[in-house]
């Protein structure tokens, strides 16, 4: 698997790796055994634990405010996006409906995929491993204080708009690919002028990416006045 190569991981059973991406959809259709939400369940709590550990160890926070920086970088929203960036849409395997659906991209199955694969690590590797997964992937968020990846851009950039009361239109401009595996492009228009252009492998995060280079566009407007 390309993914185990890029991040540095030697597997010792292959198998539990690859139903990390068994969407329950793929296995009923294949009359499978194991999809992976017994490794998600798992991995959600080596996730919880190793941010946990790495608040208490590396802050001096109280216990709310520890809470809450957890919620926030392990929440749904979060996981999704580190899944995302890890490239996981090309390895998730869902039944046919949800592939025409877009399925491998939705939130919920990135960000229970993430948590599988958390999961798959621990068994085949170890705590260790699966930590220094984490450490690599999550913790550098966490260190850096940065959230805006898991900003709502769409509703960042409507309320923007609204406040000069402008509309805004989001058009699907071009449609690519095979059945299974689309991508789609659109920008986003504001009294008809178009703010932004955004590709994706889905229509929301196509619309979600206009709208994070609308804002783009704007701030650096803004930062060379």
């Amino acid at each position: 698997m390309e993914l185990l190569k890029k991040l540095h991981i030697k597997p010792n059973n292959i198998k539990i790796y690859e139903q990390a991406f068994f969407h329950s959809s793929y296995v009923n259709e294949r009359r499978m055994i194991n999809n992976y939400e017994r490794l998600e369940f798992l991995g959600d709590a080596v996730l919880d634990v190793v941010i946990s550990d790495y608040l208490y160890t590396h802050t001096k926070y109280e216990e709310g405010k520890m809470t809450k920086l957890r919620s926030t970088y392990v929440c749904e929203n979060a996981i999704a996006k580190y899944a995302e960036r890890l490239g996981f849409s090309k390895y998730i395997k869902v039944g046919r409906g949800e592939e025409l659906s877009g399925g491998r991209y939705r939130k919920a199955i990135l960000a229970d995929t993430f948590e599988a694969f958390v999961g798959a690590i621990y068994i085949d590797q170890g705590f260790a491993k699966a930590k220094e997964f984490i450490y690599q992937v999550v913790v550098p968020y966490l260190k850096a204080g940065k959230i805006d990846f898991l900003n709502d851009h769409k509703s960042i950039f409507q309320e923007l708009v609204q406040t000069h009361q402008k509309s805004v239109i989001y058009e699907l401009i071009k449609e690519e690919g095979p059945p299974h595996n689309k991508t789609f492009t659109t920008i986003v228009k504001v009294n008809n002028i178009v703010f932004g252009t955004g590709k994706a492998g889905s229509k929301k995060e196509a619309e979600q990416k206009a709208a994070e280079d609308a804002l783009s566009k704007l701030a650096n407007k803004k930062n060379s006045t």
